[in-house]
């Protein structure tokens, strides 16, 4: 499923990465020809600390104030409906900053309401997944809402479609890789999780409720890479696709999306 010229299109979409076509029906288009839009409408729920070397890079300042424990519990944040942007659109960098963290993620698409599912029925409610760039200023503290530095306008480019949940049997075993001007500048796995895409939603529906719509993105690995004015990037994600933006310094924000 994609939404591009103003339409969401539920029907089959043949996709030829290598040479950026889209078959719809009997018509094949360069992607590029086409005004792809985000194909999610919800609230986007971001996840921290959901990758193993993301907590072991935080070392003994996890046992320190004001927590002093490992978080019990998924620490969950929004990316407002400000954030989100388009495949190829801009990523606004601003004046003051030198460059952005790149956050690359699985997105979970929701697809029917959601509350105290089971781990075993979680498959259930999932519509499909697509690709996210939790986008952020760079910034060290876990501790504190990054309200700042996560929820500016264009900070959450996602897409370009959804690929349906029947089409990924193992969500948790898919390589992502972050290219920054065509070179490779991170390459992880979702294997590497702490909670399973099942797990994370099961506790997550255990205390509140997800709606048709809503995506949760699973994590950032440790270490995001940096992008600086000018920088194209692109995140892959095997067996969804591609999520390409660069980043341009702007004093405005980016255009309204239609969602």
């Amino acid at each position: 499923m994609m939404r591009y010229n103003g339409q969401l299109i539920l029907q089959e979409v043949l996709v030829e990465p290598t040479k950026q076509l889209i078959t719809i029906g009997e018509e094949t288009t360069p992607m590029d020809q086409l005004d792809v839009l985000p194909p999610v409408s919800g609230t986007i729920y971001g996840t921290l600390l959901n990758y193993k070397g993301e907590l072991e890079a935080l070392g003994s300042a996890i046992y320190e104030s004001p927590y002093q424990q490992p978080p019990k519990a998924p620490i969950l944040y929004i990316k407002p409906v400000n954030t989100i942007n388009n495949h190829q659109a801009t990523i606004p960098l601003p004046q003051e900053e030198d460059s952005l963290q790149i956050g690359a993620a699985l997105a979970v698409v929701i697809g029917k309401k959601a509350s105290k599912v089971s781990k075993k029925e979680v498959r259930d409610y999932i519509l499909g997944y697509t690709v996210a760039n939790d986008v952020s200023i760079p910034h060290s503290s876990v501790y504190r809402p990054a309200i700042k530095e996560k929820a500016r306008d264009g900070f959450c480019p996602i897409g370009p479609w959804i690929v349906e949940n029947e089409e990924i049997p193992n969500p948790d075993d898919l390589d992502i890789t972050v290219h920054i001007n065509g070179e490779l500048k991170q390459q992880q796995t979702t294997r590497n999780l702490i909670r399973s895409v099942d797990e994370l939603i099961a506790e997550v529906t255990s205390f509140m409720t997800l709606y048709e719509g809503d995506t949760l993105l699973i994590g950032v690995p440790e270490n995001p890479p940096l992008a600086r004015n000018g920088d194209v990037v692109k995140i892959t994600i095997a067996g969804i696709g591609s999520l390409e933006n660069q980043v341009v310094v702007t004093k405005q924000a980016v255009k309204e999306n239609t969602i």
